[in-house]
């Protein structure tokens, strides 16, 4: 079990997969989050593709949750 906990928090998602995570945004916002550096961080793929680790994006959505501490 802890072994699937591990597996799941080391998912890489694709930006497709986090623009749907987070209700639909553009694309276009998304790259401009990551211009801005408020995008959760990403690694880039030796084919310039993006991924998202999964427990990278929970934590950053958990930071942006209303009444969260400063």
């Amino acid at each position: 079990m802890a072994r699937d906990n591990r597996a799941k928090s080391a998912e890489l998602l694709t930006v497709r997969q986090v623009l749907d995570e987070l209700g639909g945004i553009s694309r276009r916002t998304f790259y401009r989050w990551r211009e801005l550096r408020l995008a959760p961080a990403c690694i880039r793929l030796p084919n310039g593709e993006l991924r998202v680790r999964r427990d990278v994006l929970n934590e950053w959505l958990e930071d942006r949750a209303e009444g969260a501490a400063s």
